[in-house]
């Protein structure tokens, strides 16, 4: 998904949807609703837009768009201390998207050929296994004594 038809989702898909969101950020819903659609040439998304937008909505898929689409991937950097279950939590999602990982490697194979559309779907399995073992990394460093 690239950063436009992100910030679509998630301009409508907020709570309240673009009407609520809009009033929060200072726009008319009309305004909004252009600024959100991929295919406007007069309203356009700014940076200020999609930076207002996750922070009020705490949906973060316009930043995970962006980076994807320029080879890299984010990860939040000041988790909070975590305790054992948080880790626990952690460990086994990661084992989970592993999972889910290898499955699209497994159906991309299984015919004898890997066509485009299979390498973006590992692609994207392989960036979510990505996010989730720095979240685990960030949880562990967080509990790490200091000194």
């Amino acid at each position: 998904m690239n950063y436009k038809d992100a910030f679509y989702k998630t301009v409508h898909n907020s709570p309240g949807g673009c009407e609520a969101l809009a009033v929060r950020m200072g726009y008319t819903a009309g305004l909004l609703r252009n600024k959100a659609n991929p295919n406007s040439t007069t309203n356009v998304l700014t940076m200020d837009d999609a930076s207002r937008a996750m922070e009020l909505t705490e949906n973060y898929e316009v930043l995970h768009a962006l980076a994807r689409e320029h080879g890299f991937i984010c990860t939040k950097v000041d988790e909070q201390p975590a305790g054992d279950m948080a880790v626990l939590e952690s460990v086994t999602g990661l084992w989970e998207k592993l999972g889910a990982f290898g499955g699209e490697i497994h159906q991309a194979l299984a015919d004898g050929k890997v066509d485009a559309h299979e390498v973006e779907k590992i692609d994207k399995a392989l960036f979510v296994v990505f996010q989730l073992g720095m979240q685990l990394r960030a949880r562990i460093n967080g509990m790490a004594e200091k000194g």
